[in-house]
């Protein structure tokens, strides 16, 4: 369903682009703030990020408060039409509260309590570090709720880590109570009659250590789920203590695929999501999977609210801290940036503004470089896009239209990686869910980063890839839509464990198994250098012939209620199926029993798709690397054009009327993209 959604704020009904700004690091240089200014305007910058690490500039001393110079700050931008995203300053303490009160420091899992310094340092349980959050953050929101420069709350910075102190471990423990409610139940569901580990006294119970116990998976997963809450929880104290002043501002947290946290839980508590994007470009030959990766993570961030996200962080040249650190060739600025407005952002913005003179960043990139001016090419590509963004904000609110969905949970992800089954030199299952999520983006077909607890009923295709972990109400949730008419494509390794990670017993794919129609037997590793095949069987449904290369996973299964559409090419399985259909009720659902190559996946889902009635933003054949994104307002069709191919490329328009959204001149049949380019186009909506 097509909605326009209300601007991120009413202040700045636009697209947004800007930056983090330190001015804290400037104070001594009043200079810098005018000159800033100057240079913001020339950019089309019209937001910044402030105040992100300035704790030791707001209060140097404890209870000593200084804002005069954000004062100055934020009354400068008013000035000038220059909004503000406000900062809590909680992501790095002063070092006065470190010296003064330990226990904020963090303590790691070999328990060891950290020295003061880096950042994210810090305990999410210590009543100390909360209460001295609260002070400043309730300090901002008195003094900047009502401030017309400021447009939100951004609320710490990358949130993830870990603490294990004994605060931690108390609250771990009182977590686990009221999960479990007795030992008995948690002994269960942990499992842990294996290797005599029961426990007799909550007391006995600690967080996973390398010294201790690391190995009972589901007391993995709980202490993952503890985490994710506890820092929930901690966000959720810093929003309370700001957003009291004034409810109708929104409050945003910048995520960063933190590998500890379910981000996809953080939907609770904030009013837009935002994300910080560092692709690194021109690594490979080409920058193909690249560009696929990072609009898998698009897709995931827009899915968490199912409306626009902000893209908070990312650079405008290069980064610092890669093993090559390149340069943005000529054109990929632009691309990468229109890439997340493709994908459903409501903004663009940097890290960073002007270049840190020293410490660790200081040669990451940004706007404005050491040599303080605008003529330096980066300013001048940052600018161009500025003029871009002004000219499409009518795109601003508009949604994505999504037929299809891939299956993404974290707590899934922890458990594959903890699974110690038959390859343990990797399974790889982020790159598995982003081959299948290429294979749709290579056709133009918007997809949906979902979970498992969300609503599947308005899709058509949803494609769950190594679904280790599944519940039983998940299993019977898709099933459901199976029978409903959905098409479900699901793959080797799913259907092994529950939500304790206990393995589920009657055989694999477990809850999925009637779905499916198959029962997985047994599941062969193979090693780096060895290969599998999957060769189609002639007069198979999909219509597919000849034969796709397999490699890593090989899973021996039995045909129940499924017809096999391709069978294994060697080893002593050779002719055993490999590929499947079950017909359920009116729909379909597909297993793919072993890890194929690109081709097959692109092949593959041309058929599944086009038979599931799915659409794509272009009804024509778009060439290797190039792919095309719809954001719509019901109206008027905003569609993307994108050339990741490393090459020249042409795209012919599917028969429509199409203008340029820029200049809103007719658009030519065929459309000529050159390296790194993008067209931006505009259509009628469809009815």
């Amino acid at each position: 369903m097509t909605i326009q959604h209300a601007p991120i704020s009413p202040k700045l009904p636009v697209l947004m682009h800007g930056a983090d700004y330190n001015p804290d690091q400037w104070l001594h240089d009043p200079a810098v703030l005018e000159e800033d200014i100057r240079l913001m305007k020339l950019a089309g910058c019209n937001v910044m990020a402030i105040g992100i690490f300035s704790w030791a500039s707001l209060e140097p001393s404890e209870g000593e408060f200084r804002f005069e110079w954000l004062d100055q700050v934020l009354k400068r931008f008013q000035d000038n039409g220059i909004y503000a995203w406000l900062a809590t300053p909680s992501g790095a303490r002063p070092a006065w509260m470190s010296a003064r009160y330990p226990e904020v420091l963090r303590v790691e899992a070999n328990r060891v309590r950290n020295l003061h310094g880096l950042r994210h340092n810090h305990c999410f349980t210590s009543p100390v570090y909360r209460e001295k959050t609260g002070v400043i953050n309730r300090k901002l929101a008195e003094r900047y709720a009502h401030h017309p420069a400021v447009v939100g709350w951004h609320i710490s910075n990358e949130f993830g880590g870990e603490c294990h102190c004994e605060l931690c471990q108390d609250a771990f423990r009182n977590w686990l109570k009221n999960k479990y409610g007795t030992l008995d139940a948690l002994n269960m569901a942990w499992w842990t009659s294996f290797w005599a580990h029961t426990y007799t006294d909550w007391s006995q119970i600690e967080s996973p250590a390398p010294h201790g116990e690391f190995m009972v998976h589901a007391q993995n997963l709980d202490w993952r789920r503890f985490v994710t809450d506890q820092t929930i929880d901690f966000c959720k104290h810093e929003i309370d203590a700001v957003k009291w002043a004034n409810p109708d501002l929104p409050a945003t947290t910048n995520m960063h695929m933190i590998e500890g946290l379910d981000y996809r839980k953080f939907a609770g508590v904030l009013d837009v999501i935002s994300w910080d994007a560092y692709p690194t470009w021109h690594d490979a030959k080409d920058d193909i999977k690249l560009g696929a990766a990072f609009a898998f993570n698009h897709d995931l961030y827009r899915s968490l609210l199912q409306k626009p996200f902000l893209l908070m962080e990312s650079t405008p040249s290069m980064t610092n801290w890669q093993a090559v650190s390149k340069l943005k060739q000529p054109g990929m600025h632009r691309l990468s940036s229109l890439q997340a407005i493709a994908h459903g952002s409501d903004s663009v913005q940097y890290f960073q503004w002007r270049k840190s003179r020293g410490s660790s960043e200081k040669l990451h990139g940004a706007v404005v470089d050491h040599v303080g001016h605008e003529h330096t090419r980066v300013f001048r590509d940052v600018a161009e896009l500025g003029g871009t963004l002004a000219d499409i904000s009518q795109v601003a609110g508009s949604s994505t239209p999504t037929e299809t969905a891939i299956l993404f949970d974290w707590e899934n992800r922890w458990a594959v990686k903890d699974s110690q089954g038959p390859r343990n030199s990797g399974l790889h299952y982020e790159e598995t869910v982003m081959d299948h999520h290429r294979a749709l983006w290579q056709q133009g077909i918007a997809t949906d980063v979902i979970g498992s607890e969300d609503d599947f009923s308005s899709y058509k295709l949803i494609v769950a890839p190594m679904l280790y972990l599944c519940r039983e109400e998940t299993g019977r949730k898709l099933g459901s839509f199976v029978e409903r008419g959905g098409t479900l494509v699901a793959t080797y390794w799913s259907g092994v464990v529950d939500e304790h990670d206990l393995c589920h017993l009657g055989g694999f794919p477990g809850p999925l198994r009637k779905t499916l129609g198959i029962w997985a037997e047994e599941i062969e590793g193979l090693h780096d250098w060895e290969r599998n095949g999957l060769s189609m069987l002639p007069g198979n449904a999909l219509g597919l012939s000849g034969r796709y290369e397999s490699r890593e996973l090989c899973e021996l299964i039995h045909l129940e209620s499924a017809e096999a559409l391709g069978q294994y090419t060697d080893s002593f399985y050779a002719e055993r199926p490999a590929l499947t259909v079950n017909k359920l009720g009116q729909g379909k659902a597909y297993y793919i029993a072993t890890r194929l190559t690109d081709d097959f996946l692109l092949d593959f889902y041309r058929t599944v798709t086009e038979a599931a009635g799915v659409g794509r933003a272009l009804e024509t054949a778009l060439p290797a690397g190039v792919t095309a994104q719809v954001r719509s307002d019901g109206k008027s069709d905003f569609v993307f054009i994108m050339n990741f191919s490393g090459a020249e490329a042409e795209v012919a328009l599917d028969g429509r009327s199409y203008s340029d959204l820029e200049s809103g001149e007719p658009a030519e049949a065929n459309v000529l993209l050159p390296v790194n380019g993008i067209r931006l186009l505009k259509r009628a909506a469809a009815r």
